[in-house]
């Protein structure tokens, strides 16, 4: 479905959603292993897969989901528009969102990692007066500054070139997020993450503000501690490659 199909669609609480028939719920397309399209063009991923058990949590059928992909810059506003019941779409959960949308419990902590295919280097100490690629104008930029000042970084206009810069021996690794380098290392196997995480950053669920959409926080919350509980969201996570 399209934002323009959705459009006249209003934010629903779990009474509307549950007569309405479906979930509407805004992901991302272009971000392997969270949400992104295989070579017929589904959608696949982590964060679908968890749209689809809500959608069998909330309203008894993992089929009755509208997935409608967004960009980074459209996935709070769909929510506070009503365009869409909420957003499993790579949301890091902040005080500055929280101001603008309820966050559920998180799904998975992401975090700041670093990427290398050198054999030499198993550990942060290791990278020392080495050569880190970053993503320009990245908050990665200040961690790795605070976590490894003696290190050189390296400024990459995109994930795309932070890889040449890897291939062609000018950086010894890369900073970014865990869950776009698990992504990546799917795609060049050569590649694996040092083990320590250098940030905890919660991804969670994007839902309306409003005392109307209580019970679907609720019914949200208590599905997701519950996969926590009973180990589905590490599985599912593990299974798509996340670390």
């Amino acid at each position: 479905a399209s934002l323009c199909q959705l459009g006249s669609l209003q934010a629903a609480s779990l009474g509307a959603i549950t007569q309405r028939g479906y979930l509407a719920v805004a992901v991302k397309d272009n971000r392997p292993p969270l949400g992104f399209r295989d070579p017929r063009g589904n959608l696949i991923g982590f964060e679908i897969d968890l749209a689809r058990r809500l959608a069998a949590e909330l309203i008894g059928n993992a089929e009755a989901v509208r997935l409608v992909p967004v960009t980074n810059k459209e996935r709070l506003r769909v929510v506070t528009h009503g365009e869409v019941d909420m957003a499993i779409a790579a949301v890091t959960a902040t005080a500055n969102r929280a101001r603008l949308v309820s966050f559920s419990t998180p799904y998975y902590l992401d975090g700041v990692a670093i990427l290398t295919a050198k054999a030499d280097i198993q550990r942060l100490a290791d990278l020392n007066k080495r050569t880190i690629a970053v993503l320009q104008n990245s908050t990665t930029i200040a961690v790795i500054q605070h976590t490894l000042p003696t290190a050189n970084l390296m400024m990459a206009a995109s994930y795309r070139a932070g890889e040449t810069l890897l291939q062609s021996d000018q950086a010894d690794a890369f900073a970014g997020d865990a869950s776009i380098l698990a992504g990546w290392i799917q795609e060049y196997p050569r590649y694996r993450l040092l083990p320590t995480l250098l940030t905890v950053e919660p991804l969670c669920i994007a839902m309306p503000k409003g005392v109307q959409h209580d019970s679907l926080h609720r019914r949200v919350n208590q599905a997701l501690t519950r996969w926590q509980d009973d180990g589905w969201l590490r599985q599912q996570a593990t299974s798509w490659g996340l670390p």
